[in-house]
């Protein structure tokens, strides 16, 4: 008994770290949560991920409110991606059942060494998100403006190129319900460098996002058995946590801090499953 109150303890703790750095930067806590329950504490990873959908769904529920808040998420973005996204996350939950849990660790590390790639790559801040939009994309009148704390100005932004953001929501969709990751920094990733958005907009978004999508995947996973109680509630209240604090955090950070704690974290992250997965 002591021993399971111990885990679930450890584990709470952990997940709080998690939902704090999710929250921040838009992942949803499963880039942590996942790594965390496979190479500390020894889970298969199919359980890992059946947590991590719990997890996408509080961080998502307790961070999205503030950013909605705060004028920094782009509703009607995220309302208008998520139908491919939520499509993109059913395939991806029908496609776990057929892959291995070695190749589904092979896979998870791989994207997030993309993903921390990209961001590396990602501008600094004050940079203008201005700039002549498409046709297509203006018939759903995205842009928008918010209060940055951090660089004590308004921000205007100009999204464009919708049409070509969709495929890539729908694999951001695929990899949440293969992963049970959330797939934020993808989406973050798609508004980023796709649609033009400044960091803190596509963060935020992708908050509100990832719960949409988590969820459409979740009842599949639930399904299979590979949703526990003992492991997903203690996950789910400790990101949820972590993600309140997060969202409180975020409005005096300054996007180009973000990126630097982004990079490194997922770098290792991504190194350590990779590594764990072919040693088997």
């Amino acid at each position: 008994m002591l021993d399971v109150l111990a885990f679930v303890i450890i584990v709470l703790i952990a997940s709080i770290l998690a939902g704090i750095i999710g929250s921040l930067l838009g992942l949803g806590g499963g880039v942590i949560i996942v790594p965390m329950l496979t190479l500390i504490f020894g889970l298969d990873i199919r359980y890992a991920i059946g947590a991590s959908i719990v997890s996408v769904i509080a961080t998502s529920s307790g961070a999205a409110v503030a950013f909605v808040r705060d004028r920094m998420t782009n509703v009607r973005i995220g309302m208008v991606l998520e139908m491919a996204t939520t499509v993109g996350a059913l395939s991806g939950a029908a496609l776990a059942a057929w892959l291995s849990a070695q190749w589904l660790g092979v896979i998870f590390g791989l994207l997030l060494l993309y993903s921390a790639y990209e961001m590396f790559r990602k501008r600094e801040d004050g940079m203008l998100y201005q700039g002549k939009s498409d046709a297509f994309t203006e018939r759903f009148r995205l842009e928008g403006t918010y209060e940055d704390p951090a660089m004590k100005k308004t921000i205007h932004y100009v999204p464009r190129h919708l049409a070509w953001a969709f495929p890539g929501m729908f694999g951001a969709g695929v990899i949440s319900g293969l992963l049970g990751i959330g797939s934020g920094s993808f989406k973050v990733l798609v508004m980023d460098m796709i649609m033009g958005l400044p960091i803190k907009v596509s963060s935020a978004t992708s908050n509100l996002m990832i719960g949409v999508t988590a969820a459409a995947s979740a009842a599949v996973y639930f399904m299979r058995g590979d949703i526990q109680p003992l492991i997903a509630a203690p996950v789910a209240i400790g990101v949820l946590i972590g993600a309140f604090i997060g969202a409180k955090l975020m409005p005096s950070l300054k996007g180009s801090t973000l990126n630097k704690v982004f990079v490194p974290v997922i770098i290792f992250v991504a190194l350590e499953m990779i590594y764990d997965a072919l040693k088997h």
